[in-house]
Parts: structure tokens; C-alpha cells; sequence
């Protein structure tokens, strides 16, 4: 399983690319063989605020529908709109093309919890 050094990590299993007070969310390679193919996808709108642990969209599988869980508050600037229409590419590239939501966020302070590649490797062993 992959796990890109650049990245955070969540106990949802969201992954987080930070760039000064812009995130970039997706979820990882775990969640999307977990979930397995993805049928469906449902993101909020650009303009809207999330808020740190709680929905921000839903995500449907052959398995299973599921909840997707904000990381951080912050407010949405960016939606990946041709995912929705193509949600399988989140099978594909989850830490690529499938990246869901950029977020604007106050300050460093929001990143206060994440995993490390590292510890989230942990915590998925401890999981099984």
C-alpha cells in the first residue's frame, strides 16, 4: 500500500497535502480498497465551510455508502467537479486525480492531530 511522504493522514482515512493555508483532501489507498469500486460521489459546493471531524460529503461503493469526514475547518475554494462524474478514478489515482476538495484554512493550528505516513502505518496495524 502506498503511503506518499508528503502527505497527512486521518483515523477517517482522509489524506491531507498542505500548502501554506491551502489543503488539498482526498481519501487514501486504504479507504478506497476497503470501500472497493466507487459508483458514487457527492462533494459540497465551492464557497461552503467544513468543519474539522465532521461530513463533508458521501461516497458510494459496490460495498457500502460512507460518510467523508472534514480534517480540518476551513472553507472550500476548490471541488474536483469531473469527479463526481467519474468517481472509479478515485480507484485509480487516490492520491492523484482523485483529490476531492482544496481547502482554505486559518493557520497551522487545524493540522493539530494528523497522522505522519508513519503514524498512520501504525495505526492501521493496530486497527486489523
Amino acid at each position: 500500500m502506498s503511503l506518499p511522504a508528503d502527505l497527512l493522514y486521518t483515523t477517517e482515512h482522509e489524506w491531507i497535502r498542505v500548502d501554506d493555508r491551502q489543503v488539498t483532501i482526498g481519501i487514501t489507498e486504504h479507504a478506497q480498497e476497503s470501500l472497493g469500486d466507487v459508483v458514487y460521489l457527492e462533494l459540497p459546493r465551492e464557497g461552503e465551510s467544513v468543519t474539522k471531524d465532521d461530513p463533508f460529503g458521501v461516497i458510494e461503493s459496490v460495498k457500502a455508502v460512507s460518510d467523508l469526514y472534514s480534517p480540518v475547518n476551513g472553507s472550500v475554494i476548490e471541488v474536483n467537479e469531473p469527479l463526481t462524474n467519474t468517481p472509479e478514478v478515485i480507484n485509480d489515482d487516490p492520491y492523484g486525480e482523485a483529490w476531492m476538495l482544496k481547502v482554505e484554512i486559518k493557520g497551522a493550528e487545524e493540522l493539530d492531530g494528523l497522522f505522519t505516513p508513519e503514524e498512520y502505518k501504525q495505526y492501521l496495524e493496530e486497527e486489523k
